[in-house]
């Protein structure tokens, strides 16, 4: 597959080779033993995102850390307040440290490989990152040594959101190139794909298990992977 510069995603790709960070999130939660149903699990992370898009809690030198455990304890202080956990306060807060940190060393564990990925195509590739973020995903790379991106273009930091084809714009603009010149990839195919498509990018669609099952165009896509090492055989 040609290509002269590559733009990745970050969450659900790098940190989880495509797995829905609710899924992870959800794994900590039976790791940990707390007895929800995914339900109510899906209502709380849903109020955490929603919390957290109105609520300016992660700060920019936050790590992956800082951010699950303030995630972790919104999700678990709505499952409390709501009755769908009976659990004592002081045993709620040590459950929640030990999802986020659950959840911290997978994503760790996943960014190992990622890394090395990354690092190989870096040799040949400009690479960009364009992702959905809070305003800290400079301190994430950071703490991953993920730092082999020539331009970060975060959502929090530029004003514009996935899946608005824009912020996808401004990834190509970085590497200043022409948007056929670029691959993108990504785990979202209405995040990712969709508006890459919509540039004229090419596209690596990083397919694994998502929010909820979707209607796709497997034809959309350029190349379909289900782990991101297979990129070492196609570019």
């Amino acid at each position: 597959m040609k290509a002269k510069g590559l733009i990745f995603d970050f969450g659900g790709t790098l940190d989880t080779d495509g797995l829905h960070w609710s899924e992870v999130l959800w794994d900590g939660y039976r790791s940990a033993g707390i007895e929800v149903s995914k339900e109510h699990f899906r209502e709380a992370y849903v109020q955490a995102e929603r919390t957290l898009a109105r609520e300016p809690q992660i700060q920019p030198h936050f790590t992956m850390l800082d951010m699950l455990r303030i995630k972790v304890d919104i999700e678990t202080r709505y499952l409390l307040d709501n009755g769908y956990w009976n659990i004592a306060s002081p045993e709620r807060e040590l459950l929640a440290e030990e999802v986020a940190r659950w959840c911290y060393d997978y994503a760790h564990a996943i960014v190992e490989t990622s890394r090395k990925v990354l690092h190989n195509l870096s040799e040949r590739y400009p690479l960009v990152l364009v992702s959905n973020f809070y305003g800290n995903m400079n301190a994430v790379l950071h703490d991953f040594k993920l730092e082999v991106f020539q331009a970060v273009i975060e959502s929090a930091r530029v004003g514009v959101r996935k899946p608005d084809p824009k912020i996808y714009q401004l990834g190509v603009e970085a590497l200043g190139m022409k948007p056929e010149e670029v691959t993108v990839i990504g785990d979202s195919y209405k995040k990712d794909i969709l508006p890459a498509v919509a540039l004229e990018c090419k596209t690596i669609w990083l397919r694994g298990k998502g929010w909820e099952e979707e209607t796709v165009d497997e034809s959309v896509p350029d190349v379909i992977i289900g782990h991101l090492a297979e990129l070492l055989k196609i570019l």
